[in-house]
């Protein structure tokens, strides 16, 4: 099997004004940040992740973190000049970056998309003050409207991220916020659910009794409340948590449910890479921050060693990344990955009884998960993968 001509690249910048008390991501809380340190740094990671990929064409750039457009514009611009010049470029080149709605980030709005960002991604996370100040975000609910408005008249494509299932929430409540949240999307929006994850504020907070999330029939709720409200707002999910208008799929991250090659750059930024012959590498940075610059300066990149996956590990991978999306895991691919049909690899009588209960639906195209399936998704996996 030949790896895919085409590739994405994410690009991780580690740094927060503050921590979310929900955020388990790889972001750290920093000021004075050396900025030409870190683009010299970025770059060079950059140049050195590139062999083996030459000849390959980028169809996607996402600026993640922490929060990127944090980022001096000039390193936006001079990483996608780099990648410019080491890779052929989509025509349709999708250029994400995550952007907090705070009006001294909007500030640099114009900024950033002359560096060449041509999609952006808000993280508004609530409409109301209350529930804003709950999350710990550094914004309130009229600079995320300013916020929204303005990258509007400034990137092409804009999406903006909520979360629901926060503590006291109503399916009324909810149901009104997503109705003037659709108003706002301009194409695509994401909606997460509220979790408890370890070493997070919000996880010691519950452990100590003083924060509790919604019952879970509640939560069920809001994440029907969430599919039906956007649907008939012509907002349809295409993957769980995320919903577009017909066009307006995050092409980088279908890279990553569709179980395509992307190189991870930055600390702690992951990757995944076919090579001639099948061979699937997993890439993985250093995670802290100060040890990856340390090493990237020091010995040229701050990479770990490539670990090839087993044909076991790649299938769980694509189960996992493929029934999230609506369209789910396209069987042509899997015969053209591991040269036997999908239904072949799985637990015979697992996939039996999920077919029969309702939760997977098995058509000559693909097979995916109902909606039913989508709201159980965790169980539905844990049966397939075991």
């Amino acid at each position: 099997m030949l790896p895919d001509a085409h590739i994405a690249l994410y690009i991780h910048w580690p740094f927060c004004r503050s921590k979310c008390p929900y955020c388990d991501f790889n972001s750290h809380v920093a000021t004075g940040i050396e900025q030409q340190r870190w683009r010299a740094a970025l770059l060079t990671e950059l140049n050195a992740q590139k062999a083996g990929t030459e000849g390959r064409t980028v169809t996607s750039v996402f600026f993640g973190g922490g929060t990127p457009s944090l980022m001096a514009p000039a390193t936006v611009a001079a990483l996608l000049d780099a990648i410019a010049e080491c890779w052929t470029l989509a025509p349709d080149l999708e250029v994400t970056l995550e952007a907090n709605p705070t009006s001294a980030e909007a500030a640099g709005f114009a900024a950033l998309r002359a560096a060449g960002v041509n999609r952006l991604s808000l993280g508004v996370q609530a409409l109301n003050d209350a529930d804003l100040r709950a999350l710990g975000r550094n914004h309130d609910s009229a600079e995320a409207l300013a916020a929204l408005g303005l990258a509007a008249r400034t990137f092409p494509r804009v999406s903006f991220d909520l979360i629901y299932a926060r503590p006291g929430q109503t399916v009324a409540a909810w149901t009104a916020e997503l109705r003037q949240a659709a108003a706002l999307a301009a194409g695509h929006l994401s909606v997460y659910q509220l979790t408890l994850e370890p070493g997070t504020a919000f996880h010691r907070l519950s452990e100590q009794g003083a924060f509790a999330l919604p019952e879970e029939t509640i939560a069920a709720d809001l994440y029907e409340t969430t599919q039906a409200v956007l649907e008939d707002a012509g907002l349809p999910a295409y993957e769980i948590s995320n919903h577009a208008r017909p066009g307006e799929e995050s092409r980088h991250n279908l890279t990553y449910w569709r179980g395509g090659d992307w190189l991870g750059i930055g600390p702690g930024a992951h990757g995944r890479l076919t090579r001639p012959g099948g061979t699937r590498l997993a890439l993985a940075s250093l995670r802290a921050p100060a040890e990856w610059l340390a090493a990237v300066e020091g010995r040229g990149c701050g990479t770990l060693p490539p670990e090839a996956l087993t044909p076991e590990e790649r299938l769980t991978e694509r189960l996992l990344m493929g029934l999230r999306l609506s369209e789910g895991i396209a069987r042509a691919g899997i015969r053209a990955e591991f040269g036997r049909d999908l239904p072949e690899l799985l637990p015979a009588r697992a996939l039996e009884r999920l077919l029969a209960g309702g939760f997977l639906k098995l058509d000559e195209r693909a097979l995916a998960a109902t909606p039913a399936g989508l709201q159980r998704l965790d169980a539905v996996l844990a049966a397939l993968t075991i």
